[in-house]
Parts: structure tokens; sequence; C-alpha cells
């Protein structure tokens, strides 16, 4: 699917100039994710999924709770595309859970001036994996400004994600999202870069279900 002109975001701060955008280090930009496959052959779906993802243009760590990726935001979105889908592909009930930061705070090697945001092009998502998703998505910008209203930026990303074909309806604390795993993604990662053109830090988490035996999604 490919995606429309982006709707507007929450104002808050100061937009760095595209012509000076800081390096994903500087900037703190990255993912952490997990895997969870139900069988007891865990070990070699975890492994195969991230040895199948290309890590080109990432550094990656991963220890025994979840592994960490630094890079662009589109190598973050291809990669775990590719790998969960790899996991998918299994057949296994897999649940897999993608958290996305963005502006640096709490990040030790942060150089970008507080309160100046940055956020490139959307990217567009990948090509259809054949995987199956749903999904519990929660968007956190987190600016406390006086003059701060975080549902207007929220409200934004689900209307990115109703575009995208992938909303199917609010939960408590969440939006349900279900399609084709790579458009699940690419909503979660377009709603974290739409409000990160205005807001300095933005997180956003997405947990994610595969191969479910109980399929609850609902009509959209």
């Amino acid at each position: 699917m490919s995606h429309t002109s982006a709707p507007p975001a929450v104002s808050a701060g100061t937009a760095l100039d595209t012509g000076t955008a800081p390096s994903p280090d500087a900037y703190g930009t990255g993912a952490r994710f997990s895997l969870h496959p139900m069988t007891d052959s865990f070990i070699d779906v975890i492994l195969g999924a991230l040895e199948a993802a290309d890590g080109d243009g990432l550094a990656i760590t991963t220890d025994d709770v979840s592994t960490h990726l630094r890079g662009p935001e589109d190598r973050l979105l291809a990669y775990l595309t590719e790998a969960i889908a790899h996991a998918g592909r299994t057949g296994v009930h897999t649940v897999a859970h993608v958290l996305l930061s963005r502006g640096c705070p709490g990040e030790v090697a942060c150089e970008v001036a507080d309160g100046a945001a940055y956020a490139p092009q959307v990217p567009s998502p990948a090509a259809t994996t054949g995987v199956q998703a749903s999904a519990h998505w929660a968007l956190y910008p987190l600016d406390d400004g006086p003059d701060t209203d975080h549902m207007a930026g929220i409200y934004a990303a689900i209307e990115h994600a109703k575009e995208l074909g992938v909303f199917t309806r609010s939960e408590h604390y969440v939006t349900r999202l279900d399609g084709d795993l790579a458009d699940v993604l690419a909503a979660v990662v377009a709603g974290w870069l739409l409000v990160g053109a205005d807001v300095r830090h933005v997180t956003t988490h997405v947990t994610i279900s595969l191969n479910s035996p109980t399929v609850a999604g609902g009509e959209r």
C-alpha cells in the first residue's frame, strides 16, 4: 500500500533543519524487540529469525531478554519486518514485542540540543509478507509543555493507520491493528515519525500476535 500525504502531528518545540539531520546515534533512534514462540523449539525460531533479517546499516545487540537495534528508520522497519515475518512463516504461534524510541532522553550519547525535533520522511511499507498479524499498539509523545496536546498527534497517527487499511478498533489503552505484517509495522513506524516531526522524544510500543489459534480481530 502506498502512503498518502502525512496528516498534521502535534506541534511542539523547534524542528531541526533536515539538511543537518542528526545521526541515529546522536538522536537516540532505535528499537528493542523480543520474540516469544509458543513451542519447545523456541531457540530455533528466535535464532532463525535474527539470522534471516538483513542487518546492513544497523548496530545490533542481543542478550537474554531482547534485541537492540540502532540505525535509520527505514532500516529498522525493514529488519523488524523480515525478522518477525520469518518467525511467522514457521507456523508457530509467536508473539513479538517491539519498542521504538527517538529523541534520546536516557541515551548516553545524546548530542542534540534539548527541544529540537527531527523525523525523516515516512518510509514506504515493505513488500507484502503473506503473514497475517494482529496487534495492540500504543503511541507516546513525551512532551510536557503547558500547551501540549498529546491526543492531536495520536489521533493523526490513527487516521494514517486507517488510510493504510490496518485499523480495526480502539481498545483500552491501545489501538487494535490487523493485516499483513508489513502494513501493520508500517503503520506503527509511520505514526512514530509523524508525531516525531514536531515532538522531540517519542516512543511507541506494539505487541504483535502471529498464527494465534484464536482469532478475534472482528470487522474493520
